[in-house]
């Protein structure tokens, strides 16, 4: 039979841990570096990573007072379905540019980047997800690295400990990070390239209408 003497003890012990388990997570909120993006308010995941550059969540028709408090001017969405139906207001462009990380590749960051950085020119931007975590996780990874010239490492510390979501879907954003040749995604950029690769099929594209234009002008 169960001992009733060893209760108060069973007690202590839940307790103690309970409050291993608190201080653990106070300690992870204590060491969250300032420079990470900051969070804005407590929903959507929404947090602000640069003066004009923002991330978070799906956002939904309430969200537009908070846009257009933080002067959003576009969203950029990387799901396959459209923000039409909850982004009503015409002051506010919309950018799609679906992707999943776990068939990402140097032409998706390329695209993510070159939209942030066009869309800035406008004013500030919210680039979302679903649940704000991997996809737009590994963008704003990205974004720091090639763009803020952050490490991979302190990015990569940014995407997974910084409390936009669980680390079970950072797997292939952390593979594709981890091979990513940094130097030829900024080349890239600079030269309005589409990819890194002239084998890339966007690459191939572009070459086909160029050399399509050409001919014409013969």
């Amino acid at each position: 039979m169960f001992n009733t003497r060893l209760l108060p003890i069973l007690g202590l012990a839940v307790m103690a841990l309970f409050n291993t388990l608190q201080a653990q997570a106070d300690d992870a909120i204590s060491i969250r570096s300032p420079e990470w993006a900051q969070p804005v308010g407590d929903q959507y995941n929404l947090h602000q990573m640069t003066p004009t550059l923002y991330r978070s969540a799906l956002p939904d028709g309430d969200a537009l007072p908070i846009l257009e408090e933080l002067k959003i001017a576009t969203v950029i969405n990387f799901l396959p379905e459209s923000d039409a139906q909850w982004l009503k207001s015409s002051d506010i462009k919309q950018v799609q540019l679906s992707y999943r990380t776990n068939h990402v590749d140097d032409s998706d960051v390329l695209a993510a980047i070159r939209a942030i950085q066009t869309a800035e020119a406008d004013g500030p931007v919210l680039m979302h997800c679903k649940h704000g975590a991997d996809r737009t996780g590994l963008m704003a990874a990205m974004y720091r690295v090639v763009v803020q010239g952050w490490s991979k490492e302190d990015a990569l510390n940014e995407m997974t400990l910084g409390g936009f979501g669980s680390s079970n879907g950072f797997k292939d954003g952390v593979r594709y990070m981890m091979k990513a040749d940094v130097d030829k995604l900024r080349t890239a950029l600079a030269n309005g390239d589409c990819s890194t690769s002239a084998f890339a099929l966007c690459s191939m594209k572009d070459w086909i209408t160029t050399t399509g234009q050409e001919e014409k002008k013969l």
